[in-house]
């Protein structure tokens, strides 16, 4: 469009709607009535998260447990590396055969080492799985200390033929012995 002296606008054919119309002659115009609709996604909530955090806490207050799975500070527990967590708790439960058992009452350290040390040869040699050491509670000791208890505890961690151990059940006496597992020969 061109303006004149007086501010007027005049049509000229070179104006651009003008070339844009001479283009477009003799085109057709497209007809498309799909619309392509993206779906939004879901917003990101974890839901399995919630679902195991729910059961987790159902669990905790639960009237159903298993004594063997409560510690106390008295507890004797040691595993090696690897050993599976329900090997574990089959052996504190005591579902595991004793085939073997030592009872240290009444010995001195230096004597009870000697009787671990012999006693568990004895047990690779009769390939004994699982065996039962009584060490006592050290009420019988001098400062009513468990004495032979640390050391047993020591002894057995020192021991490669020892898997793992644990307080036995009360019925088998309680934090008074351990359930030793043996590696199999």
């Amino acid at each position: 469009m061109i303006t004149d002296e007086m501010g007027k606008q005049e049509d000229n054919d070179n104006s651009d709607s003008a070339l844009f119309k001479e283009a477009m002659l003799g085109v057709k115009p497209l007809i498309c009535d799909k619309v392509a609709l993206i779906k939004p996604h879901p917003p990101p909530i974890p839901r399995q998260r919630y679902l195991d955090e729910a059961l987790v806490r159902e669990e905790m207050l639960s009237d159903d447990y298993d004594t063997a799975e409560v510690e106390t500070g008295d507890e004797l527990l040691f595993v090696r590396p690897g050993i599976q967590h329900t090997l574990l708790a089959k052996l504190r439960r005591g579902q595991f055969s004793i085939d073997g058992e030592l009872d240290l009452h009444g010995m001195t350290v230096p004597v009870a080492r000697s009787e671990v040390a012999s006693f568990l040869r004895e047990c690779q040699i009769r390939q004994i799985r699982c065996a039962r050491i009584v060490h006592g509670k050290g009420y019988g000791s001098w400062q009513k200390q468990p004495v032979l208890k640390n050391k047993v505890n020591k002894w057995l961690q020192q021991r490669c033929e020892v898997l793992a151990f644990c307080s036995a059940r009360q019925v088998d006496g309680g934090t008074g012995a351990v359930y030793v597992l043996l590696k199999r020969k």
